[in-house]
């Protein structure tokens, strides 16, 4: 519609055309503006738009950001974050009203990727991809395991060499994927997801050295979910050791580098072999020993049996009979000496007291009723005998008096 000369002189426009003037000016005066601003009444479309408003202490503008530039941010918009807007001022012709067109969102005072990562970190820690009870034993022994990183890297060489020296006695199958760059992260995980369908001991992801931007794949979110959901145990080894990833967060175990990641998860030959060695040497040393001692213990134990045995009994008893035997005689031996040694007594005695031993003069001896007594027995009338060595009498007591 073309503009009409009004009444007095001057040309009159239609909404339309002043809003279409409108928008060419503004469109054409700020192509790149960079505005920094607080997040406000953020709205994530189903078409994958993103529509919010950035305002400062007095005042707002309306921004938008399309599905093609969205896709591409590394972090969340929150509400009340600080942010530089890089875009371009349109106009919305159906309602009269500007708006910043934004073609990238940076955190204020912040890097974008640092950012990213403080907010994937702290989503995963609140899903418990962090847990350390959750973490898989990485088994000491493995026979077969699985690399994950690039066929052309430097970290892959890294990681056969020190297997090489470490431990022959190990399958190796190697998933090439790439490391870096958008399409990094969906082969990780599918090469996560084909492997964890196998039997390996455990899987290494990782890569060498570079910047955080080169290193970027392990700190998506797809990837975090790949390593935890798998069920094989999962070694993640990126970069050099002061580079912390998502992926070691997640992560079964972290390995500082990729070549130590091999250190760390495979046992040294020449160690165990030296292990074995003293394990044979102190085996010896125990069995040696078990033999001492237990003959030590049979020959006990035969002692043992001999003395409890029945010839050991028989013969105890034996001789518990020969020392009564010989205690039996020797008291009757006893026994016989002293009434030997008695009567040897008495005989000296009787002999000693015999009439013919005495003196003769003067003594005799007087017995009553056959029987020999005492002088004083006799009373006044008794009739007794006296006899000497040569004569007998019998007589009779007519007086008898004391001295």
């Amino acid at each position: 519609m073309y503009p009409s000369l009004s009444a007095q002189g001057t040309y009159t426009l239609s909404v339309s055309s002043l809003n279409e003037q409108i928008k060419a000016l503004l469109e054409s005066s700020f192509t790149r503006v960079l505005v920094e601003g607080e997040l406000s009444r953020i709205t994530f479309h189903s078409s994958g738009h993103i529509y919010f408003t950035v305002k400062d202490a007095s005042s707002s503008l309306s921004g938008v950001m399309f599905r093609g530039n969205a896709s591409k941010l590394k972090f969340n918009l929150e509400e009340g974050m600080k942010v530089i807007l890089d875009g371009a001022i349109t106009l919305y012709k159906p309602r009269g009203t500007y708006q910043i067109n934004c073609f990238d969102i940076q955190p204020s005072g912040k890097g974008t990727l640092a950012l990213a990562y403080e907010q994937l970190k702290e989503k995963l820690f609140e899903k418990g991809y962090f847990e350390s009870s959750i973490k898989k034993q990485i088994p000491k022994f493995p026979s077969k395991i699985a690399l994950i990183t690039s066929a052309s890297g430097a970290a892959l060489q890294d990681m056969l060499k020190v297997a090489k020296g470490r431990y022959r006695a190990l399958q190796i199958d190697i998933y090439d994927v790439l490391v870096q760059g958008d399409a990094a992260p969906q082969a990780i995980v599918k090469a996560i997801q084909i492997a964890d369908l196998k039997t390996y001991d455990f899987m290494v992801v990782g890569r060498g050295g570079g910047s955080l931007e080169d290193l970027w794949a392990f700190n998506e979110e797809e990837v975090a979910d790949a390593i935890f959901k798998a069920t094989t145990p999962i070694v993640s080894a990126v970069g050099h050791e002061i580079d912390y990833l998502i992926s070691d967060e997640v992560a079964d175990l972290r390995a500082p580098t990729p070549s130590a990641a091999m250190q760390m998860c495979l046992p040294d030959t020449n160690e165990l072999l030296l292990n074995l060695d003293s394990i044979s040497s102190q085996f010896s040393q125990v069995i040696s020993q078990k033999l001492v001692n237990s003959k030590s213990e049979i020959l006990h134990l035969t002692e043992l049996y001999a003395g409890h045995s029945i010839e050991k009994k028989l013969e105890h008893k034996m001789q518990e009979i020969k020392v009564l035997k010989d205690s039996f005689f020797h008291a009757i031996d006893m026994r016989v000496n002293i009434a030997q040694n008695q009567l040897k007594s008495f005989k000296s005695m009787l002999e000693s007291n015999h009439p013919k031993l005495k003196n003769k003069k003067g003594f005799a001896q007087i017995s009553k009723n056959s029987q020999v007594i005492d002088i004083a027995m006799l009373e006044l009338g008794d009739n007794f005998e006296v006899q000497s060595d040569e004569i007998f009498l019998s007589a009779k007591v007519i007086k008898k008096e004391k001295i």
